[in-house]
């Protein structure tokens, strides 16, 4: 059990830099760009260099540089969500498509309606047999 341990501290460490690399916004990365930083995290985070090196010297640590925490930060940036039956948008689409919808059933109906018709007459004899 405890020859597993060492190995699964290399991997907390490993996930916990990548997703805290993912998640800083890109005014908080020192250095280099956000993407290399998730490079290296990548390629070097079996030998821990990778997510080291971010925790050290990657990230910004303290108040962001406009002032906001990043908790903050994340809660000004984010979208409403917004229930599809509370969005009009959305609403306005599903009338459209059962328009639509209802449109291509009349045409299917009125097809089937003078198929059925030409097999009657097929059958009684009085029209030239079509295929």
């Amino acid at each position: 059990m405890f020859r597993y341990l060492p190995f699964l501290l290399v991997l907390a460490l490993w996930i916990y830099a990548f997703i805290d690399c993912l998640n800083t916004p890109e005014e908080q990365v020192r250095g280099l760009p956000k993407v290399v930083w998730v490079i290296i995290i990548l390629l070097f985070g079996e030998v821990l260099v990778g997510p080291i090196a971010w925790l050290v010297a990657g990230k910004h640590r303290g108040p962001a540089p406009n002032g906001s925490t990043p908790s903050e930060w994340h809660r000004n940036h984010r979208t409403a969500f917004v229930a599809p039956d509370d969005n009009p948008e959305f609403l306005r689409s599903l009338k459209e498509e059962n328009k639509k919808d209802e449109a291509l059933l009349k045409e299917w109906e009125a097809d089937l309606r003078r198929r059925e018709e030409e097999l009657r007459r097929r059958e009684r004899g009085e029209g030239p047999a079509a295929d």
